[in-house]
């Protein structure tokens, strides 16, 4: 994690009224340590840059999540009264008649926590790093929840018979010996280009292309109109693009005639890409 300079620390303290909730400024500390470990991951960033960071996060919303992670029973009373009606809106926008309040619910056990044989709690805040607003985040965690609940009732439909149209094609040998080395840039380069997005633009993309979910649905579990969906789909898109080939030119010294045939290789057969793999790992949920 970055080291974070001490009076920055106390100034961000002040700034979230971190007293109100009696969070330990290094506790607090320790969260923004997190979040900036999380944004910036191998890399190490300038003072310059790494304040801009600290300054845009919601540190209110950090100082909150950080003692209710620590069971404080005044930040909790505030927490349910403040978030749990704005979760049962959002439950009621994903799934009518109810069958997504019941994830909402459940939510509040994982974000209490629990003691790990004594080893402290354990809780689901530890995953909010403040670069959404608190609602926000709860908000994408309850659609990544219902978008796993129906990924898991999916696994139990029966795969279509062998002679169906539904049933899988074999793939499809191909000759080319460069192919698999190709594939294997592409590979590496969307796998860090999607780490790198947005969490929302990952759980957005995961909704529509993992999950299959049509552009309306997508918008209900964001919170989106469908045209904003599926602008914000053709955004991301385009971004992943010049990532990927900004990667293949610079990091795998790649021309424009192999970062082409890169992507041809892909179009013709993606082979091993696993889209919902490198889309999100259900246990991380958005910060």
């Amino acid at each position: 994690m970055p080291r974070i300079d001490e009076g920055l620390v106390e100034r961000l303290y002040r700034q979230a009224n971190g007293e109100r909730w009696r969070v330990p400024v290094s506790r607090f500390a320790e969260a923004l340590a997190a979040s900036a470990d999380r944004a910036f991951g191998d890399r190490v960033p300038g003072s310059r840059e790494l304040d801009r960071y600290l300054a845009s996060l919601h540190l209110e919303d950090v100082a909150l999540a950080c003692a209710c992670a620590a069971g404080d029973e005044a930040a909790w009373e505030h927490f349910i009264r403040e978030e749990r009606p704005r979760l049962y809106r959002a439950a009621d926008a994903i799934a009518a008649g109810g069958r997504a309040r019941e994830l909402a619910d459940s939510l509040y056990a994982d974000l209490y926590g629990f003691d790990n044989r004594g080893q402290g709690r354990r809780s689901l805040f530890r995953y909010f790093h403040g670069r959404s607003s608190l609602a926000t985040w709860l908000r994408a965690v309850l659609a990544q929840r219902y978008v796993d609940r129906l990924r898991v009732e999916r696994r139990v439909e029966p795969l279509p018979d062998d002679e169906s149209a539904a049933a899988l094609a074999s793939p499809s040998t191909v000759a080319d010996p460069d192919r698999s080395r190709y594939v294997g840039l592409i590979r590496q380069a969307l796998g860090r280009a999607v780490s790198r997005l947005a969490a929302r633009d990952r759980l957005r993309l995961g909704c529509y292309y993992a999950q299959g979910l049509t552009l309306a649905q997508t918008g209900r579990l964001l919170g989106e109109h469908e045209a904003t969906a599926s602008r914000q789909l053709a955004k991301t898109r385009r971004a992943i693009r010049e990532d990927v080939e900004h990667e293949l030119r610079v990091e795998a010294g790649l021309n424009d005639a192999e970062i082409a045939q890169c992507f041809e290789s892909v179009v013709e057969d993606a082979g091993p890409l696993d889209v919902r793999e490198m889309l999100g790992d259900p246990t991380s949920p958005p910060e």
